[in-house]
This record gives structure tokens, sequence and C-alpha cells, in this order.
């Protein structure tokens, strides 16, 4: 999952921007889409960025989970990719279904290396499921994307 919208209208570093009202909307219709999927999530980790966390924090509280079941990963702080794929390999094998909370360019790159269908620009508040045929998250290889969720389809 992007993180929705954030908002440039405060001076404040880059990890402390705060989502825009636009992004909190857009995370909450997501996370209604998502939460309808009926999908099963182990743990939810997050970017320690605001935008990234707030976001995290509309999909626990939409599908009633404690943010206990959270947690902050400085390498989902990354915008390349290459510092999400050694935590998507370093995850315990008794997590199946994971969520994680970040940001572009990583997060379209991850889809599109993982996933079987071409995604241009994951857009703020993007979801992308990927479900992989894989016994350890070391053997981590292309998989198959099961489903998007992104705003502009949920506001037609």
């Amino acid at each position: 999952m992007r993180h929705g919208k954030s908002s440039w209208e405060y001076d404040v570093s880059d990890q402390e921007r705060p989502l825009k009202s636009r992004g909190i909307k857009d995370s909450e219709l997501v996370a209604n889409a998502f939460d309808m999927a009926a999908l099963a999530v182990d743990k939810f980790y997050s970017s320690p960025a605001n935008r990234a966390y707030s976001t995290c924090k509309i999909f626990c509280k939409t599908k009633g989970i404690s943010l206990t079941n959270v947690e902050i990963v400085n390498n989902l702080y990354d915008f390349g990719g290459t510092s999400v794929l050694e935590f998507l390999k370093s995850l315990p094998d008794n997590e199946k279904n994971i969520m994680i909370f970040g940001h572009n360019h990583a997060f379209t790159s991850i889809s599109n290396i993982f996933g079987d269908k071409f995604i241009e620009n994951l857009p703020t508040a993007g979801l992308v499921v990927l479900n992989f045929d894989i016994s350890s998250w070391k053997q981590l290889k292309k998989g198959q994307t099961a489903l998007t969720i992104f705003p502009r389809d949920l506001k037609k």
C-alpha cells in the first residue's frame, strides 16, 4: 500500500509530512474496499514516515485491528526498492499474509518485479495484493497480481 496524498503546506521534514484531507479520504475509500475483499492480514508493517503510518492507522481502524499489530520498519522508508526487498526476504515464514505501507517508486517497482500485471505508476493510496507460491520469504520470486485497488477506480 502506497501512502495517501501528502500535504506540502507545512514546513516539516520529509519524514514528518502529514496526509492532506484528500489523502485521508482516498485511504479510507481504499481501506473500505480492501475490507470488503475480506483478505486476511497477519501483520502490518509501516514506514516510519508520518504519511505512511497515518495511512496504516486508517487501515487498522477500518479492519478493527489494534495498533499493537503494526511494526514500524525503517527499511520501508525507501524510494528505490532495495531496502523493501531486503525487508521482505527477512520476514518470518509464519507470517503468510502481511501488509506493508510505504513509498514510490519502490512500491511501483516491487509490484512490477513480483506481480504479473504491469502498473505504470502506483498512485497515492494505491493498493496491490501479490500472491506467491513460496514456503519461505527468502525464496521470494515472481508471483501473481491478485488485486489492485486505486482511489480513482472507486470514485467512478
